[in-house]
């Protein structure tokens, strides 16, 4: 696993906690608006300090201070090694909130029979089955499809999320998410900001805004769908 930043203080990244947040480097996916280019890429600038070492020692010394740690990316689960980090974690004496693009079920399914997660965050783009070409060219749609029922079955605390942001977001397909989303506990729907983006020129001759009014309906279709659901 390959450790790609880290924050040592966050009050909005695990409900209800505060919590530190560690970034891990690479990622299986190709957003135009992912906000973490450098992990995405590979070529962030990572401390020197930032081993696992240090990561437990810090973790020592945070106790009573911290609630929880947040594992995202990037891609965590891209690693296999994800599960050995979580149970050395847990040992610790700190929950756990994972960040997942929902790729790797076959992970996620592992973490979760080993009671390695406390909260999980899944990232779900546009419609499972229109992943590709602007995301992913080579996916399996069931797989993520399996990834979000294997985390509302789980009875794990948990979110989805959408970043909307044309073209991956209208109508229609916010009402194809809920389907596959019936029953989570909440849905976020979140506001794309145009800055620091992997791939800028993507939406220089595209309209990619959402306006809140837009966000209020999509809120609007998912009630009875979801148990909450927030614009971020």
């Amino acid at each position: 696993m390959i450790l790609g930043g880290f924050q040592k203080s966050s009050l909005i990244d695990y409900p209800g906690k505060t919590s530190c947040v560690l970034f891990i480097m690479g990622c299986n996916f190709d957003c135009p608006y992912c906000h973490n280019a450098g992990l995405v890429r590979g070529d962030q600038e990572v401390p020197a300090f930032l081993n696992e070492k240090w990561l437990f020692d810090f973790l020592e010394k945070r106790k009573g201070l911290l609630d929880g740690v947040v594992i995202t990316g990037g891609e965590p689960t891209l690693y296999d090694d994800l599960a050995a980090l979580c149970e050395k974690i847990q040992k610790a004496g700190y929950p756990i909130k994972l960040d997942t693009n929902g790729s790797r079920p076959d992970l996620l399914k592992k973490l979760l029979d080993a009671g390695l997660l406390d909260y999980i965050a899944m990232d779900i783009k546009t419609d499972p089955y229109g992943y590709s070409p602007y995301i992913v060219k080579n996916y399996s749609p069931d797989d993520i499809i399996t990834s979000i029922r294997l985390i509302i079955e789980s009875g794990v605390p948990h979110e989805f999320r959408t970043t909307c942001v044309k073209p991956f977001v209208n109508k229609e397909i916010i009402k194809t998410i809920l389907t596959h989303i019936e029953g989570a506990a909440l849905y976020a729907l979140q506001r794309f900001q145009m800055s620091q983006v992997l791939h800028p020129d993507f939406f220089s001759d595209r309209d990619h805004d959402c306006a809140d009014a837009e966000l209020e309906k999509f809120s609007r279709l998912a009630k009875n769908r979801v148990k909450e659901c927030v614009i971020r």
